[in-house]
Order: structure tokens, then sequence, then C-alpha cells
């Protein structure tokens, strides 16, 4: 009997997950400081969330020094991000490096709409015990980056520049 491949792929995708990134990690250079696996998925909007910049417990961040990015609901409001797609073995480096340990952030369950609308299920972070703050120069710096390019060619939606710049 001939082998269909299917028993390989349906192995391969039990072994990863897609991770919507709506802050530092939407640049490829920093999502693969500790998580080699992400591979570029696709541009992706979250429906009734918004970006803000915040200090957790009222803390500056010793790395950012000023507010880092965060989402909270926010009925009408959108997020556009990238989604990655990365081997589980990740998984810990990825909650190591957005401070689930520590209690900065929490991973959420989120669904997600591509260009073509196609909704899609992703694991995100969301900092919950936090007060705004604006967001420090070279976190200004590097989402400005972020914005203007994505691994598709396309440059991400402008809506949530305001909050940024």
């Amino acid at each position: 009997m001939e082998d269909s491949g299917c028993e390989d792929l349906r192995s391969r995708e039990a072994e990863s997950f897609l991770y919507f990134a709506y802050g530092s990690n939407l640049l490829t250079e920093r999502i693969h400081l500790r998580n080699p696996s992400a591979a570029f998925f696709c541009v992706a909007r979250l429906q009734d969330f918004k970006l803000d910049f915040g200090n957790f417990k009222g803390k500056t961040s010793e790395t950012w020094h000023g507010g880092i990015a965060t989402i909270f609901q926010s009925p009408g409001d959108e997020v556009w991000g990238v989604v990655w797609k990365m081997n589980k073995s990740n998984l810990s480096s990825l909650d190591k490096q957005e401070g689930v340990k520590s209690g900065t952030y929490v991973p959420i369950e989120v669904n997600v709409y591509t260009q073509e609308g196609k909704k899609i299920t992703c694991r995100s972070y969301q900092m919950k015990n936090y007060e705004s703050a604006p967001p420090s120069p070279q976190y200004k710096k590097m989402e400005k980056r972020a914005h203007c390019l994505s691994k598709s060619g396309k440059p991400l939606p402008q809506t949530q520049e305001k909050h940024v710049g």
C-alpha cells in the first residue's frame, strides 16, 4: 500500500501551534532570539481588542525602559499583528520570553482573522495587572518598523499607528 503522507502531515501539525504577535515579536529577529522554529504564517486581525502600553504592577520595564504592549477587550476595536507557526518545543521558551512565570503576561487563546477573512485560533499573551504608560522610545521605534513591513512583503495595516506614535 502506498503511503499518502497524510499521517506524517497530521503528526507535524500536532507538533506545532499558531501564535498571534502584536508587540515586539512582530519582528522576525526578535521572535527568533529564543524561538528558532517560528515561521511566518500570515498577517491577521484580532477583533474586539485594543492595543495598549503599560507597566506590570506599575513598575517600568528594565528591558524597555517604558510601557510595553498588551491587549485588552474593547468592542468595535481591532489589533493587527502577525501569526507565527511554531514547534511546540518552543512553547516554554516563548512563555519565558513573555514573562509567564513572573506573572507579567498570561497566555490566552484568541480567534484572529486573516486578510482574506479566514478565522484561525491562536495563542497570544495579555498583561493583566498593569498601569497604562507611554511606550518606551525603543519600543516606539521597533513598533513603527514592524508596521512598515511583514514577511509577506505587504505592510501591516496602520490602524494601530496612533497608539504607537
